[in-house]
């Protein structure tokens, strides 16, 4: 078990207990050693250290100056070692467990997998289950206890869930390189609005954040395709038969492969997307879910950041 681990000397766990006890006799009652074992270890320490660490006096033993810095020192190694032995105790609960994940359609196609292959990796024995859903089903899944973590788009504010890592992502018009649009550094949604549309259905994240500028006059009302389906959507996109609108998630291949262009909308400044990882407010996490709650952090803000490199800070 890991917590019969030693990190340090039997020289430093005896030098701390004859500092807390302020005697050579006690500490080795409570040591279970001989009281000789315990000196010649402190004989020897402070042979290493090369001056006294205790003043022997008749009321017992106290530090010397140089004991003072020496406990100050080990104060220090003894924390940091039962945070160690602590963590590493957490980890030993993370080579077994299940965890259930709800996640939205589009984190299917690149992002989950690459956080499934780390946490396989780091955890080759949970067992993972992920169903996929509509951000506006999610809540539910998680706060009946049917998934233990949620990750989702724009989800408004939740009394009984609470939010483990958020990360910013713009909302863009997607075009194949041939579109008259493509080569732009952003667009406006007017500027979309003179081409064929593409759009998600009301109940989809993407288009309740269109929602103002559709509302605003901009846009007639007809596109060619509504659909429920950001895949159907991509799969128009690639065929020429119009323009969707996403973020970068669920079209990480095409973009690498120059088959899509991703032109960041402008209007107002940039229109976001939230992506949330979320667990009911009033669980405790068990330790594997944790695990995969961390991998789950780390990947969100770390294509954050790369999305902050590609096109700038927002706003």
């Amino acid at each position: 078990m890991v917590r019969r681990l030693r990190f340090h000397s039997v020289s430093v766990t005896y030098f701390d207990m004859v500092h807390n006890c302020g005697s050579i006799r006690e500490a080795a009652r409570r040591l279970s050693v001989a009281s000789s074992a315990v000196n010649r270890q402190i004989l020897k320490l402070e042979e290493d250290v090369g001056a006294p660490l205790f003043d022997r006096l008749p009321s017992g033993l106290k530090l010397t100056p140089a004991g003072e810095l020496f406990a100050r020192h080990i104060g220090v190694v003894l924390h940091d070692v039962t945070r160690l032995r602590s963590e590493l105790e957490a980890m030993e609960g993370v080579r077994s467990g299940h965890v259930e994940l709800i996640a939205a359609e589009t984190l299917a196609v690149d992002f989950l997998p690459t956080v499934l292959a780390k946490m396989r990796d780091l955890y080759p024995r949970v067992s993972i289950g992920v169903s996929i859903s509509g951000s506006q089903d999610i809540p539910h899944a998680v706060v009946s206890g049917r998934a233990d973590l949620g990750l989702a788009f724009a989800l408004p504010k939740h009394e009984q869930l609470r939010q483990l890592a958020l990360g910013h992502f713009r909302l863009a018009a997607i075009v194949p390189p041939e579109h008259p649009l493509a080569g732009r550094a952003q667009v406006s949604f007017g500027a979309c609005a003179e081409h064929d549309l593409i759009l998600s259905k009301p109940e989809i994240s993407t288009r309740q954040r269109l929602a103002p500028l559709l509302n605003a006059g901009s846009f007639s009302g007809k596109a060619r395709l509504e659909s429920g389906s950001l895949e159907l959507a991509k799969q128009m996109v690639l065929r020429g038969l119009g323009i969707a609108f996403q973020t970068g998630f669920g079209i990480e291949t095409q973009i690498a492969k120059g088959e899509l262009e991703m032109l960041p909308l402008s209007d107002n400044g940039g229109i976001v997307c939230d992506l949330g990882l979320y667990m009911h407010s009033g669980r405790y996490l068990p330790a594997a879910v944790d695990a995969f709650a961390r991998i789950l952090t780390d990947e969100i803000l770390s294509r954050e950041r790369d999305e902050v490199r590609q096109f700038g800070a927002l706003g």
